[in-house]
């Protein structure tokens, strides 16, 4: 939702979520920083979309509780994504922002993640 080109894989993981082809992981503290951050007045995002992304999320999703870490990380809003991703020990963290996480392979760029599900290496 926050690329401007439809090709790009942000854009390619949003629209796999929407139509289903994602399990993400989410717990109350996510949807409602999720909530606050698509409604910034920088990103003009309809409440229509909005409300269809989080419907998607918790559609197609896993409620998941955090699993404790002391585990130091540079934005403190980053914590519960890492440690809700710690939940499910297959899952994967996408972000765009890999610097703000401990280098491991479970913690992808939306790219890596589109060829990790397209079979590619």
């Amino acid at each position: 939702m926050l690329s401007k080109h439809e090709d790009s894989a942000t854009a390619q993981i949003a629209k796999r979520l929407l139509a289903g082809k994602l399990c993400p992981l989410y717990n109350d503290e996510i949807l409602a920083e999720y909530r606050e951050v698509l409604h910034r007045d920088k990103f003009k995002f309809s409440e229509d979309s909005i409300q269809t992304l989080i419907s998607s999320v918790m559609t197609y999703g896993i409620s998941a509780e955090r699993v404790h870490t002391d585990e130091p990380l540079p934005d403190p809003k980053d914590v519960v994504f890492y440690e809700v991703s710690l939940s499910e020990p297959t899952s994967f963290l996408v972000t765009g922002n890999l610097k703000h996480f401990p280098v491991k392979p479970q913690i992808v760029s939306p790219a890596e993640m589109l060829r990790i599900m397209d079979g590619e290496k």
